[in-house]
């Protein structure tokens, strides 16, 4: 393990309630879940409880009905532009949670223009057997954001160590077929391991958008 890890994961955070929505900017986020398919050694949640004011390590998941609780309580505080599917964990680990709430928001909050997924991709190895990009397009999902973090195999395995040995492939695959109904973007992270040139051309070969995440270093 990289020692800038090991000495983030010693820095102590706040003991505030862990928060179910929380935002940035004009984006309001929803933090479902803690699992991830993923142990990304670069990960935040390695060495932070949280982003800014807000702690997002869960002491438990929350169901569907306590996230929309507490969304109700600030939805309405400004326009926000979008609604992310984006906390301390992989959303898709809770695929129906996703689309409960989804459907919530489009049934109550026609304005919002928005509904985006940060993913790491896995949804088709977390949700086997079902037509994952169909029910998230059905329930008013109109965009993805793809953690790729990797421009092959290789450097997935060594960067992200996934929980499945087929994931990159599966990754792609996941952008192939979300694509064709979604508005897809894949994301890296700005890591020494990670050639970005040749993510982008991933993208470009794919024909989606890319964006450049920068790393966040612990010491601030």
């Amino acid at each position: 393990m990289p020692k800038h890890v090991q000495a983030c994961k010693k820095l102590m955070n706040s003991k505030k309630s862990p928060s179910l929505v929380y935002w940035l900017g004009n984006s309001l986020y929803l933090n479902i879940t803690n699992r991830c398919s993923n142990k990304c050694y670069f990960c935040i949640r390695r060495f932070k409880d949280g982003i800014g004011s807000f702690k997002l390590k869960l002491d438990r998941e929350p169901s569907s009905n306590e996230v929309i609780s507490e969304l109700q309580n600030v939805i309405n505080m400004k326009n926000w532009s979008e609604i992310v599917f984006c906390g301390f964990g992989e959303p898709m680990e809770r695929l129906d949670c996703i689309l409960e709430i989804c459907r919530w928001i489009r049934r109550y909050y026609g304005k919002v223009t928005s509904v985006r997924i940060d993913t790491n991709g896995h949804g088709f190895l977390l949700n086997r057997g079902r037509e994952v990009v169909k029910e998230l397009e059905e329930a008013g999902v109109d965009k993805i954001s793809v953690s790729l973090n990797a421009h092959d195999e290789e450097t997935y395995r060594q960067v992200c160590r996934p929980a499945f040995d087929d994931a990159f492939e599966s990754i792609l695959e996941f952008i192939e077929k979300a694509k064709e109904v979604l508005t897809v973007e894949i994301t890296a992270v700005t890591i020494p391991e990670v050639d970005m040139e040749k993510v982008m051309e991933i993208a470009r070969k794919m024909g989606v958008k890319f964006r450049a995440r920068r790393y966040i270093s612990c010491f601030w």
